[in-house]
């Protein structure tokens, strides 16, 4: 399909182990690529060559890895990586190059660690990485300030590194069903954070210092030993954020 900004080739549910060789006749113009939901357990080299591409969709398929070359297409793709629910055992520092993606989606795949390099991609609005095995976040994320969105949850994280104090555009943080003994500390510098997802994890008191977020509109610690008359909760609750215990 031929769209204003160049050709969008869809494979969505085409039940292909491959991408198509169509997929290489339109190396140049190609924009969109959707091959999300097939059977493609491995990517070619080539996939450097379509340079064009802003939308990069592989998501729910089989796939074990994704090759280095992934770093070749650093100036277009701009928009939208989906990888989630694959196989992916581990990321190539190639997508660290990827320093213009606005949204990137890893989760639903045995990864166990983010590359080290993950904050040189500084062009992040939306990370997504649930249910990805993590057991902890590289130090470099502290770098993406241009991040909005942080979606963690179902990991195995015991705490975040101090550096996440840089996310300084950081609005929505969900960290439900980790291992968190208590809320980082990191996250009171954060001055637009609204939402926080801590559900699920191992927390039995709130710090006084979330009364000081000037954003914060929603704090979910339900599945916590926090007490609903606990005073962070009541205080919260009186400045008109939404508490749920």
């Amino acid at each position: 399909m031929t769209t204003t900004d160049g050709i969008c080739l869809n494979y969505w549910k085409a039940g292909l182990s491959s991408a198509p060789d169509e997929v290489w006749r339109h190396e140049d113009d190609c924009t969109a690529l959707i091959l999300a939901d097939n059977h493609l357990t491995e990517l070619p080299a080539a996939l450097g060559r379509l340079r064009s591409l802003h939308t990069l969709d592989l998501g729910h398929n089989a796939l074990t890895g994704i090759p280095e070359e992934i770093g070749e297409l650093a100036a277009g793709l701009t928009r939208y990586l989906y990888l989630h629910d694959n196989r992916i055992t581990g990321l190539p520092d190639g997508l660290c190059a990827l320093d213009r993606l606005g949204y990137l989606n890893i989760g639903e795949n045995p990864l166990g660690r983010l590359p080290e390099r993950t904050g040189e991609m500084a062009g992040l609005v939306e990370l997504r990485a649930q249910h990805a095995a993590l057991v902890s976040l590289p130090v470099s994320v502290g770098k993406l300030g241009s991040l909005r969105e942080v979606w963690l949850g179902g990991n195995m994280l015991a705490e975040l590194p101090d550096t996440v104090e840089g996310l300084r555009s950081l609005r929505v943080l969900e960290l439900r069903n980790n291992a968190l003994p208590r809320v980082p500390e990191a996250l009171r510098t954060l001055p637009l954070l609204r939402r926080i997802d801590l559900r699920g994890n191992r927390i039995g008191e709130l710090p006084s210092w979330l009364t000081e977020l000037p954003s914060l509109e929603k704090l979910d610690v339900r599945w916590n030993a926090v007490a609903d008359s606990a005073e962070p909760v009541l205080a919260l609750r009186e400045m008109g954020c939404v508490v749920l215990t």
